[in-house]
């Protein structure tokens, strides 16, 4: 089980299940005692899996998971949407996006800001105009280096004019 999967499970499984921070062990535990036998099992399979797991991935893990708990409803709904969505991406759209999510981690903190800043202007676009910048990026990225310093200079120009 890939890590993203175990943590995907626990978050399904183990969120619903555990309760608020402030529920009793005696409530979480009457929660396991209604559980099914194959959910038990499937429960205690993770469990093993994640104390397989080094000690900074667990720490990580459990991190999440007191996220998880702090989000409201609204955005427990958004990200489940996005993690399935994310599953029916095929490998390479996978891939990219987990290369991308790194670059993203590697930038200092006020560049980004200004990406996320600059998303959020993406998504407040309608959908047509979302789309001409897909197609725009698109071109963008299948220009040489040359046409690209071509295209910025007109651009200049324009702009000084």
């Amino acid at each position: 089980m890939s890590r993203l999967a175990l943590l995907a499970a626990l978050l399904v499984l183990l969120a619903p299940w555990a309760g608020s921070a402030q529920e009793a062990p005696s409530d979480a535990a009457a929660r396991y005692q209604n559980l099914s036998e194959e959910q038990r099992e499937v429960l205690r399979q993770r469990l093993r899996d994640f104390k397989a797991l080094p000690p900074e991935e667990q720490a990580r893990i459990r991190s999440n998971l007191q996220r998880w708990k702090a989000l409201s409803p609204e955005e427990r709904a958004r990200v489940l949407r996005n993690f399935r969505a994310y599953e029916k991406l095929g490998p390479e759209e996978k891939q990219e996006l987990r290369q991308a999510a790194r670059r993203f981690h590697q930038l200092p903190p006020e560049k980004q800001a200004e990406v996320r800043q600059r998303f959020r202007e993406y998504v407040k676009n309608n959908p047509g105009r979302r789309d001409q910048l897909m197609e725009n990026l698109k071109r963008w990225r299948s220009m040489t280096h040359e046409q690209r310093q071509q295209l910025r200079e007109r651009l200049l120009e324009r702009r000084h004019k």
